[in-house]
């Protein structure tokens, strides 16, 4: 926060500079440090009201205010960059460069509006990506099964505004998939927030049902709770609601779906957490002989698990596992996001080197942190799976 702080006042010294350098009035230069007192004073507030004890609607206005606070001081950043070019024919006792400012104002004018292009339209422009995934031992009548994949809802972010995810509904019912499976982190904080969402996530229908496992988010370990007891029945009513919705809940649990004599295992693993997220999943306790010959699919929110533990790991027998959880941190331009860093399976498509276990990982479809997706769509993801031809 300090640090934060201090940078933000060179920041807006510098730029007080350059405006009282090119201004004509006085006044112009004392509105901007006026603004820049009033920003701070916003930021101060903002964090220093309550996330994990307060409000659903007070966490969303905090990520609301915060958003805010960055629109225009990531600019100002930009600003400051570009316009720091135009000081290089210093070096050589030369003349500043005046272009330099003028394009750092336009970049910085081009990224607030960027910005909120990703907060007011963006975040709720639904995109549907159609994969045909190929396995050697898929069941014949499992040929052509499609599966419609969608993940981190995070509801609370609506608060109780149901149009967004009412879209959502219909768009996916409107694929006629044969499943609908969830990968977690259907709220932010506590289960409560699911609770104006349930007469419409019920409506999901398919033929063989919707099956979901839960994230990290749905755990209740990101509020402070009164007891063990309070936190103990928010799970419970987690359950009871995803039943009450018509949902097959897998906590470290599994499934079959049959088609005439074949058969396929949906697998369903709580969350699997790489530091500092809980490590919940049990895959043993899930299906406990992962090399039998039957097919498997596993719902596994976190991708990390299958990087770990399934990826090119022989005595796994799991063709296909559906993830979430990156959000493809919500930034992704020209097919490059800067998950990439956190996590080498980001966002849709990966195979290990065997080819023998795929991974899909769903980009998702609400937000948190920050109320805004910039270039990273919202995510409805329909798998179609087909049997290898030779």
């Amino acid at each position: 926060m300090i640090i934060l702080m201090v940078v933000n006042v060179f920041v807006d010294y510098y730029i007080w500079r350059r405006i009282i350098s090119v201004a004509r009035r006085r006044f112009w230069g004392v509105a901007y440090a006026w603004s820049s007192l009033l920003c701070l004073l916003f930021l101060v507030v903002t964090v220093c009201l309550p996330r994990r004890s307060g409000s659903d609607a007070m966490l969303v206005c905090i990520m609301w205010m915060l958003y805010a606070y960055f629109s225009i001081y990531i600019p100002k950043y930009f600003f400051c960059l570009i316009s720091f070019i135009g000081y290089i024919p210093k070096l050589w006792h030369g003349r500043r460069w005046g272009w330099a400012s003028i394009a750092g104002a336009i970049v910085a004018l081009s990224l607030f509006v960027v910005m909120w292009w990703a907060a007011l339209v963006n975040r709720t422009s639904i995109n549907v990506n159609y994969v045909d995934a190929e396995f050697d031992n898929l069941p014949e009548q499992f040929d052509g099964y499609r599966i419609a994949q969608f993940s981190d809802f995070h509801v609370g972010t609506y608060g109780t505004d149901t149009t967004f995810v009412a879209e959502v509904v219909d768009c996916i019912n409107n694929q006629g998939a044969d499943a609908i499976m969830f990968t977690g982190d259907i709220v932010n904080r506590r289960t409560d927030e699911l609770l104006p969402f349930v007469n419409v996530l019920s409506r999901l229908d398919a033929a063989d049902g919707v099956y979901s496992v839960l994230g990290n988010h749905d755990y209740g370990d990101y509020s402070t709770w009164k007891s063990d007891d309070a936190k103990r029945g928010n799970m419970e009513l987690m359950c009871r609601l995803q039943k009450d919705m018509g949902w097959r809940l897998l906590n470290n649990e599994s499934e079959f779906i049959r088609r005439g004599g074949d058969s396929i295992a949906v697998v369903g693993v709580e969350n699997w957490g790489d530091p500092p997220f809980t490590v919940y999943g049990d895959l043993d306790k899930a299906y406990p002989q992962q090399s039998d010959s039957t097919f498997k699919l596993l719902m596994s929110h976190n991708p990390a698990h299958w990087v770990e533990e399934i990826a090119d790991n022989d005595t796994v027998n799991i063709g296909l596992t559906l993830s979430g959880h990156t959000h493809a941190m919500q930034m992704a331009v020209g097919g490059v996001s800067p998950a990439v860093w956190r996590y080498p399976t980001w966002g849709g498509e990966y195979n290990d080197s065997t080819c023998r276990h795929k991974l899909y990982v769903n980009i998702g479809l609400g937000t948190v942190a920050i109320p805004a997706r910039i270039g990273a769509t919202p995510e409805i993801t329909v798998i179609t799976l087909k049997k290898t031809r030779n």
